[in-house]
């Protein structure tokens, strides 16, 4: 891992922020940030957050909310990071993931279901390579001396979430949004999860399936999990729910 930008954000007393240190890294060719706390040391380690992010958009264009995740996750005493997920912002693009991007789209805007083999070419190429791009991320952060764990992970993908819960066993918890498809294998994998789980699902979202989501949250092992479903859109999540998932991460990763 090599840093190539340090910056320092001052606290807020209004949100009650406190400081937050930003580092940008490359770990081989990829980029990403690294946020954490002014409490964060040697002599104190923090536990971590590996933040995910929705497929295609990349860094640059999630950086605002990303950010607002990382200093809420540092007023709790958490470290956070994130990657350039494969195919999104300056990483290349796969042909085959934007053509079966544009067989989804085609199939919504007719009102036909899914096929299930759209999702898969969309879906699992991501998840095979993102899972295991996050995992040497988590192997890279873990060896700082100022992160100590536990690790939690948040949102993205969900299927991507789904896979690491199910191979990493550094991760003690995970906040899922249930805003994307996910392939009948994961589905299956689902049922391997047995880390403390909150689900959130936007129950008039327009790209996301209700009914699988619900299924999928049925499938999971885990014995601890929690659905919250709010009214609204894929971007209309209230901003308790925020609040509600910060609560579930304080009990797990402290």
């Amino acid at each position: 891992m090599h840093f190539t930008s340090d910056q320092r954000f001052d606290g807020t007393s209004e949100q009650q922020l406190d400081a937050v240190r930003e580092r940008g890294f490359l770990l081989a060719d990829i980029p990403g940030f690294l946020w954490t706390p002014d409490s964060a040391s040697e002599s104190t380690p923090v536990p971590l957050i590996l933040l995910g992010q929705p497929g295609g958009l990349g860094l640059a264009k999630m950086y605002p909310r990303l950010v607002a995740r990382a200093r809420s996750a540092a007023a709790q005493g958490f470290a956070s990071a994130t990657i350039e997920f494969p195919g999104s912002g300056t990483r290349p693009a796969s042909p085959d993931a934007q053509q079966a991007g544009a067989d989804l789209r085609r199939a919504v805007a007719a009102g036909e279901p899914v096929p299930d083999d759209v999702i898969d070419r969309l879906i699992l190429p991501l998840v095979d390579k993102a899972v295991p791009e996050l995992q040497a991320t988590l192997d890279a952060l873990l060896a700082l001396p100022e992160i100590g764990g536990p690790v939690a992970y948040s949102g993205g993908v969900i299927a991507v979430g789904i896979r690491l819960a199910v191979v990493e066993p550094r991760i003690v918890a995970a906040g899922l949004f249930a805003g994307s498809y996910v392939p009948r294998s994961i589905m299956e994998e689902a049922r391997q999860v047995t880390i403390p789980l909150h689900v959130l699902l936007q129950w008039d979202d327009e790209g996301n399936d209700r009914q699988m989501a619900l299924n999928l949250f049925d499938a999971f092992g885990s014995k601890e999990k929690t659905l919250q479903a709010n009214m609204g859109g894929h971007t209309g999540v209230p901003a308790y729910a925020g609040e509600d998932a910060s609560r579930f991460f304080a009990r797990h990763l402290k």
